[in-house]
């Protein structure tokens, strides 16, 4: 279904209000695709920093395939998600054995780390291709402005919603409108408190006019959160501390971390003191309750063989789940 007043009332008001962001200053791909995957599950505010360092201190994809993992997750550290880190730097090799970046959606999408919404915004912003993006603030406008009650999350939802946002897209300016419609989601049609009485396209909103703005869109019932109880023991000895790097198949793979006990009880070591207790880590489907204790000692107790000894200056080179910056703060 194509609407000539839909798309061309998004692409009038892009032009007005939408947002300048560096990434939007360029048409290189390596500089949009980093900051798709930089903004995958992160707001622009925090995220518009961390591309900027990524792009000094990797300027081209060359340099960020060069790197090493420790090195990308340093960078990477406090954004969460950290799987995105690790396949953001596969995915750079990937481009480098290929000789250059795809320019084809099904080559970006085949990059590690790229999905379905990430090739499209990139394929659309970066080559001009007619890919339309699917994420919450499409879903939204969408599903506001022409009455779509079918709960977002299905499988139903998508194609219906895919559909709609391909036919809407004009070939000749995809990318614009792309960034049209994720931009007019996050500043005017938000998901609270939208801004209906200054809205161009409220004269023909469904939502509006039958009073269902907050109704839509209809979510599936979110799933339960798993909590989950963390022990972390600080051990210090003589300048150095015991570290491991968390291995495949849960959080923060990759990452390091102080010597850890997980359940309810702690068994611990002899002379250790509490630092704090009861810290409540969010993530997206688990909660994290974590104690913290320091340990010093002038012999080094007998741990696991994946816990090694590292200089305590030295930890700044070592990359650390937020929490474990959290344990930091409290030494």
């Amino acid at each position: 279904m194509k609407d000539p007043f839909f798309t061309q009332t998004l692409l009038d008001w892009y032009a007005e209000y939408g947002r300048d962001l560096p990434w939007r200053r360029t048409r290189d791909p390596y500089a949009i695709w980093l900051s798709e995957i930089i903004l995958q599950q992160t707001r622009i505010a925090q995220g518009q920093a961390y591309w900027e360092r990524f792009m000094a201190r990797f300027p081209n994809v060359e340099t960020l395939a060069a790197a090493s993992e420790d090195e990308v997750l340093r960078l990477w550290q406090g954004l969460g998600y950290y799987s995105r880190g690790r396949n953001l730097l596969a995915a750079a090799r990937q481009i480098v054995a290929r000789g250059g970046f795809p320019d084809t959606l099904a080559e970006i999408r085949a990059l590690k780390g790229v999905g379905d919404y990430t090739a499209a915004a990139i394929g659309s912003i970066a080559f001009g291709l007619p890919a339309a993006v699917l994420d919450g603030n499409v879903y939204r406008v969408l599903a506001r402005f022409y009455g779509i009650a079918t709960p977002v999350g299905s499988t139903a939802a998508k194609k219906a919603f895919t559909e709609l946002a391909q036919a809407l897209l004009p070939p000749d300016r995809p990318g614009d409108f792309n960034q049209a419609l994720m931009d007019f989601g996050a500043l005017q049609c938000t998901p609270q408190n939208p801004q209906c009485l200054t809205c161009p396209l409220a004269a023909r909103c469904e939502a509006l006019r039958s009073g269902r703005t907050a109704l839509l869109p209809v979510r599936k019932p979110a799933g339960t959160v798993q909590t989950r109880r963390f022990h972390y023991v600080y051990i210090r000895c003589r300048g150095f501390v015991a570290f491991r790097r968390r291995g495949p198949g849960d959080i923060w793979q990759g990452l390091w971390e102080p010597y850890l006990e997980e359940g309810e009880e702690v068994r611990g070591f002899p002379g250790m003191k509490c630092l704090r207790s009861g810290v409540r880590h969010q993530l997206t489907h688990r909660i994290l309750i974590a104690d913290f204790y320091l340990l010093e000692c002038e012999e080094k107790p007998l741990l696991t063989e994946d816990y090694i000894w590292i200089p305590e200056a030295g930890l700044d080179n070592y990359a650390k789940p937020r929490l474990v910056e959290v344990l930091l703060e409290s030494l």
